[in-house]
Parts: structure tokens; C-alpha cells; sequence
């Protein structure tokens, strides 16, 4: 699995598109938070960094797909899938090892944030973070980064197309993000089913954890979900 997880961190820094990629969204994700008046964090008045756990996992919903897009589908469209088969690896390796490869980029993506934090603790005048928030917020981003990139991986399963990939990816990671919290806003469910069908969104976890409680109902969901795609991708392979 070890070696699937290295050839991962390496196809994806074989060529400038994933230099890019990180560079892009550390970019952005500056410009978002100090430039632009609309959400700079500087002009909030007080210590805080929820601008940016409520802007990253937007931009995750592009970046990671970006990364998982060629994961299978390259090893399908390059013929080097028939090479992985003759390898003395099972399934779950194969599936494993790119999961834990592409999750290990995400991580790089995300650890010069902590910059973010430091930065704006060093600028409080008075009090600062909160630290448990900050760290849960951490934690949420990274598990949400976690499923995001077990969809990306399933969905380069099916394809030896990187653009329908990363379409399909990124649609996916939408839905499951915010799509149940706009169908549970629905009158239909005013009576109080929209709760319960909210719960089912990734959004209302990520929330929560974001508090700085990390509630163990809230990391099985991260986990169970992870799991499942995980598993479609698995039986995907087994069938190939």
C-alpha cells in the first residue's frame, strides 16, 4: 500500500499542474482572507478565523478533485492498471494507498494555513483565538478534506477521463456538502424532518465540529462516509 501511496504523491508532482494546484489555492485562499475587503479577516475587529473555515471548503470542492482526478483514471487511460493487477496487491490496497497518497497532498495543501492563525494571533491586541474552536475547525477541515478525497477517488474509478473525474467529483462533493441542508430548508419539511435530513450533509458536521467539541457522532459520520466510498471504489476495481 506504501508503495500505491508514494506513486500517488509522485504522479501528482510529476508535472507544474501540481505545483499550480497548491500554489493556486494558498493563493486564494490570501487574497480571500487579507485582500478583499468583502471577507478580509482584518476587517472583523476581533480575533477570528471563521471566514476562513467557512471559505475553505469551498475551495477544497475544487482543489481535491483536482488531485484525485487522475488517480485511476490515468492508470485506466494509460494502460498501467493492467501493471497494478499483476502486482501482488489486493483491491484494498490499490484503493487504500491512492486514498492515503491524495490525502497526504490535501494535508501539505492545508498545513501553511496554520500561517493564518499564527498571524492573526500575533496581530490581537486583546484575548485572541480561541484555540479549542481553531483546532476542532482544523480537525473538521481535515476530515472533511478526507471525504472530499474518498469521492474523488471513487469517481475516478469509473472513468479514464480526467475532466468527467473531476466533474463528477466536484458535483458530488456539492451535494453531499450543502445539498441537504437546501432540502431540508424546503417547507415541505418545516414540521421538523428538515433537521434530521440536514444531519445527513456534511455541512452540519463540519459545523459541528467546528465548535471545538468534537462529538464522537460527528467523527463516526466523517468515518462511515469515507468508508462507504471507499468501498464502491474497491468492488469498481475488483471488477476491472
Amino acid at each position: 500500500m506504501w508503495m500505491i501511496c508514494t506513486k500517488e504523491w509522485r504522479q501528482f508532482f510529476s508535472n507544474i499542474t501540481g505545483y499550480i494546484a497548491i500554489v493556486v489555492f494558498l493563493l486564494l485562499c490570501g487574497l480571500l482572507l487579507f485582500v478583499f475587503p468583502d471577507t478580509s479577516l482584518l476587517d472583523f475587529g476581533y480575533a477570528t478565523l471563521s471566514g476562513f473555515f467557512d471559505l475553505t471548503p469551498w475551495i477544497l470542492l475544487f482543489l481535491i478533485p483536482t488531485i484525485t482526478m487522475r488517480s485511476l483514471a490515468d492508470e485506466y487511460k494509460g494502460g498501467t492498471f493492467e501493471l497494478l493487477k499483476t502486482m501482488p496487491l489486493s483491491p484494498a490496497q490499490i484503493v487504500y494507498g491512492k486514498f492515503f497518497g491524495a490525502l497526504l497532498i490535501v494535508l501539505l495543501a492545508l498545513t501553511p494555513t496554520v500561517v493564518y492563525a499564527v498571524s492573526i494571533q500575533a496581530l490581537s491586541a486583546v484575548g485572541g483565538l480561541d484555540i479549542g474552536s481553531t483546532i476542532g475547525s482544523y480537525i473538521g477541515l481535515l476530515m472533511l478534506g478526507a471525504v472530499f478525497t474518498s469521492v474523488g477517488i471513487c469517481a475516478s474509478s469509473f472513468t479514464n477521463n480526467t475532466v468527467v473525474a473531476f466533474i463528477s467529483a466536484a458535483f458530488i462533493c456539492f451535494l453531499l456538502y450543502t445539498g441537504f441542508e437546501a432540502v431540508s430548508k424546503l417547507p415541505v419539511f418545516s414540521s421538523g424532518a428538515g433537521y434530521y435530513i440536514e444531519m445527513l450533509g456534511i455541512k452540519f458536521h463540519y459545523n459541528s465540529i467546528s465548535k471545538g467539541v468534537v462529538d464522537i457522532r460527528d467523527v463516526i459520520y466523517f468515518i462511515g462516509v469515507i468508508f462507504i466510498f471507499l468501498w464502491i471504489t474497491e468492488r469498481n476495481v475488483e471488477k476491472k
